[in-house]
């Protein structure tokens, strides 16, 4: 009996020319530098505004600011007592928190939702396509609605209008970054912890959620640092007032609102007090993610 016996044959080279490897090498080299050259760019823009906003914030930054109730102004008169931002300060902290906390449990919850229960299905895709409009609808028509919805039944601007308003802008921000973060999730981890017996929701909350929690947290800060910024909607909801108040029924005072109304007063003392006010939110935000980040990797 005969054996056919079948050779390899040789592969064919492929010869490279030489013009082609030096345009190729070129274009490589060229889009390296152009990448290189827009991270220079914003690299220098985030540090120009970080150094104005030192320049600027820090010559009127002292205790004053940070304790002391706005004054009209002390301009041509150094002897009259300086205002400061503490109501600002104390009406932000209010709102930005209950803002999140009313936005971050529901973002969560719709995150997971279109996650692990509506993948493909048509209302999922619906509701993700709603939140995606309303992740980016500019933020003054989130205060025009809530403006008609809030507002006007109440009869005035309040506290709890404006944290309602900062709320909305929360969920959608929660709901991206939740979803994304456990589409991360392998689904062999998930069938694993399913084969041992574990129901879905015990899946999801020790599991899918401890794996993504640096994730989701990062999506919970990003919104955070969004609403700590947002003049427009508080303008058409908590509306702003110069006294500490406590009382969410009525017109409460913040950050965003103050370094506007004081940016634009005209006089040197009280735009002082308002690159103050802004370098105040930016360290914030900045501090915010530092102590979340340097926890995170304290648990990794």
């Amino acid at each position: 009996m005969s054996s056919t016996t079948f050779q390899p044959q040789p592969r064919s080279v492929v010869r490279r020319s030489p013009a082609l490897a030096a345009r190729r090498k070129a274009v490589d080299l060229a889009v390296k530098w152009l990448c290189l050259a827009a991270t220079l760019v914003g690299l220098f823009f985030l540090a120009s505004i970080m150094a104005t906003l030192l320049w600027r914030g820090l010559v009127a930054m002292d205790w004053t600011v940070l304790t002391e109730e706005f004054r009209p102004t002390r301009y041509g008169d150094d002897s009259a007592p300086k205002g400061g931002l503490a109501h600002a300060i104390l009406g932000s902290l209010i709102q930005t928190g209950i803002g999140t906390a009313i936005g971050t449990p529901i973002g969560l919850l719709v995150g997971t939702y279109l996650s692990e229960y509506a993948r493909g299905s048509a209302f999922g895709n619906v509701l993700r396509f709603v939140s995606d409009v309303l992740l980016s609808a500019p933020s003054i028509l989130i205060g025009l609605f809530i403006y008609q919805l809030v507002v006007l039944p109440m009869g005035g601007f309040s506290g709890i209008a404006g944290a309602l308003a900062l709320a909305i802008i929360v969920i959608p921000v929660v709901v991206r970054t939740t979803e994304d973060m456990l589409q991360l999730i392998p689904n062999t981890l998930r069938e694993a912890v399913i084969g041992l017996g574990a129901p879905k929701w015990k899946m999801i909350t020790l599991v899918c959620y401890k794996a993504a929690a640096s994730g989701i947290l990062t999506g919970i800060l990003l919104a955070v640092a969004r609403i700590a910024g947002e003049t427009a909607p508080l303008l058409l909801t908590s509306f702003g007032n110069n006294v500490t108040s406590f009382d969410l029924s009525t017109a409460m005072a913040s950050l965003p609102i103050a370094i506007y109304q004081q940016a634009n007063s005209g006089f040197p003392d009280l735009i002082q007090i308002a690159w103050s006010g802004a370098l105040i939110v930016t360290l914030g935000v900045l501090a915010i993610n530092i102590i979340a980040r340097a926890v995170l990797r304290g648990r990794s």
